[in-house]
């Protein structure tokens, strides 16, 4: 199934600031080690939200690597900052764990290591939730060598990297929106943190086989990058943390770039 590509008349692209957490504060990694601190998350939240980003995504980046439950009290203060949609995912194991994190001020239910333990979560969130709470979270990394390309999911990606589940990433992404996903985020492990770009071909490859909107995930280094992956990776949205954060670039400054390269973005 290949998904319509939208632009300039089309839907608006979504600018979305990512919060990783480890230990109650906002961190970045390369390939997802060498973590370093930016910042409060509760701040930062509030810092977003101001600044005009579209949607916020948190990630308690170690609760699955942990085996422990996401930090309920953290969440549902960055929430409190927000007059726009929240996306939390890490360490959500069950439907009653989602419950908890929408009833915290959560908009939308990631879920990755665990959806991949258990696809039913997928189908049951989304019976009791609605599709369009339920989000994939998608950690895939290229197969050295493959001809024609392809990617494996990995899971555990809190700790070092985590390991390969053995699933091929556009089967798994098929799958998933199958079982009821009403949208995936798609990280490459490959390009996280690198700052060199998205992986295109991983972007195009998934958006060209579901339905359901596409996040780009992993290596934004420039505000280029974002139309990259909004036109030749044919994604709905993008996901950056360290040109944020860091204060590279401002939302306002992205958005005001995506709108003269000829893409659609709300205002």
């Amino acid at each position: 199934m290949e998904k319509e590509t939208k632009f300039l008349t089309g839907l608006a692209k979504r600018i979305i600031p990512c919060l990783d957490v480890k230990g109650g504060r906002v961190v970045k990694g390369i390939k997802f080690r060498e973590h370093r601190d930016a910042g409060d998350p509760v701040e930062l939240a509030f810092f977003y939200n101001k600044e005009g980003a579209d949607e916020l995504v948190f990630y308690d980046i170690t609760a699955s690597s942990d085996e422990r439950s996401i930090m309920l009290d953290v969440v549902r203060r960055t929430a409190n900052q927000l007059f726009i949609p929240l996306t939390v995912g890490g360490g959500l194991r069950t439907v009653d764990d989602m419950n908890q994190m929408l009833k915290a001020g959560a908009d939308k239910i990631s879920i990755n290591t665990a959806a991949v333990m258990n696809p039913k979560l997928i189908s049951e969130g989304a019976q009791r939730f609605g599709n369009q709470c339920i989000v994939l979270g998608m950690d895939a990394k290229r197969i050295p060598g493959s001809n024609p390309v392809r990617w494996i999911i990995h899971t555990h990606t809190g700790a070092d990297g985590g390991h390969s589940a053995g699933l091929d990433a556009i089967d798994w992404a098929k799958q998933a929106v199958e079982l009821g996903a009403g949208e995936i985020v798609v990280n490459s492990i490959d390009t996280d943190g690198t700052k060199k770009g998205y992986d295109l071909e991983l972007l195009r490859a998934i958006s060209d086989n579901v339905s359901v909107p596409v996040v780009a995930s992993g290596g934004a280094g420039n505000l280029d990058h974002l139309v990259e992956a909004l036109t030749k990776g044919k994604a709905d949205a993008v996901l950056a943390a360290s040109i944020f954060h860091y204060g590279e670039y401002s939302i306002k400054e992205a958005k005001e770039y995506l709108k003269k390269k000829g893409i659609a973005v709300r205002t």
